[in-house]
């Protein structure tokens, strides 16, 4: 073999050596969870864009390859993201639905001392299954699931590339410790607001809610495209008449149409909060701030009543 040669293979193999893992997260909140773990070593991706919905997303064929052929990959389950089963079959590396590992607390709908009123419109239609007992998969909202996440990302990533497995178990505990400081500035700037009424469009906060001693009051659940009939508009409204000063919340990019209707006339502020952090700067410290960013939405509508 030529001295060329060698250097060649030298460079391929040093390469290939140093090659970036890559990972995949279905959405965003995780895409956050593994740039806090990955941070300095490499960038995590996201399958879904901006503003898509997991509940019902269609993936493209270079949707489907990326899926296929990425090292690792992430996802919350098929109570979250059910359009990925079925491409999951085609892959030969590892994936991991993450609402099946241990040490997570998970919560089921209608959990609780109180069970919530839903008025819902003459054509329901539900982004997916919140009956009674089914499981609430918007479970990343609840920082102790997001430990136990990080924790299982920095070990398959440490696993993945030895030569980098010290810093993810630094970039791991750096997290751990920054999520402590975090859940104490949640609760001081939140523990204000704890008596105070709102109802949701999408009851995609109960993780957060419990972990700060919040509760809502109920939930508007309807289709976003489809106005209900006036009977259900008048149930609902005098549910927010009875309530009196109020925050009415709905999941950016789109507010219900319902939501204008029903606040007309009332002492209602409608309001966004946004579970999965469209805006948010993907990096070390982006899921720290998705949970500021809820804390902020949610506090700023209450306090301004």
């Amino acid at each position: 073999m030529s001295r060329l040669s060698l250097v060649v293979l030298s460079l391929v193999f040093s390469l290939s050596a140093h090659a970036e893992v890559e990972v995949l997260t279905s959405i965003k909140p995780l895409q956050l969870i593994a740039a806090a773990v990955q941070d300095g070593v490499g960038t995590p991706q996201v399958l879904l864009p901006p503003g898509a919905s997991p509940h019902h997303f269609a993936l493209r064929p270079s949707d489907v390859r990326r899926v296929q052929s990425v090292a690792l990959l992430y996802w919350i389950g098929p109570d979250m993201e059910g359009f990925l089963p079925r491409v999951l079959t085609g892959r030969s590396q590892p994936s991991t639905a993450l609402q099946a590992l241990p040490g997570l607390q998970l919560r089921h709908f209608d959990e609780g001392e109180h069970a919530h009123e839903h008025a819902h419109g003459d054509e329901d239609e539900h982004d997916h299954d919140h009956r009674p007992g089914t499981l609430d998969a918007h479970l990343w909202l609840l920082p102790h699931n997001a430990r136990v996440i990080a924790a299982k990302m920095a070990a398959d990533l440490a696993a993945a590339d030895p030569a980098n497995a010290a810093r993810y178990q630094a970039n791991l505990a750096a997290f751990g410790e920054r999520l402590d400081a975090l859940d104490q500035r949640l609760k001081a700037r939140l523990t204000g607001v704890v008596s105070k009424p709102f109802f949701v469009f999408h009851q995609a906060y109960d993780y957060f809610e419990t972990a700060y001693g919040l509760e809502h009051t109920g939930v508007f659940s309807v289709a976003t495209e489809v106005q209900p009939g006036a009977r259900h508009v008048a149930q609902m409204r005098e549910r927010l008449q009875a309530v009196g000063p109020t925050c009415v919340f709905s999941e950016p990019p789109l507010r219900p149409r319902l939501a204008q209707t029903l606040s007309a006339g009332l002492p209602v502020k409608l309001a966004e909060m946004d579970a999965l952090g469209a805006k948010v700067k993907v990096d070390a410290r982006g899921y720290e701030q998705l949970l500021e960013d809820l804390a902020e939405q949610l506090a700023g509508c209450l306090e301004s009543l």
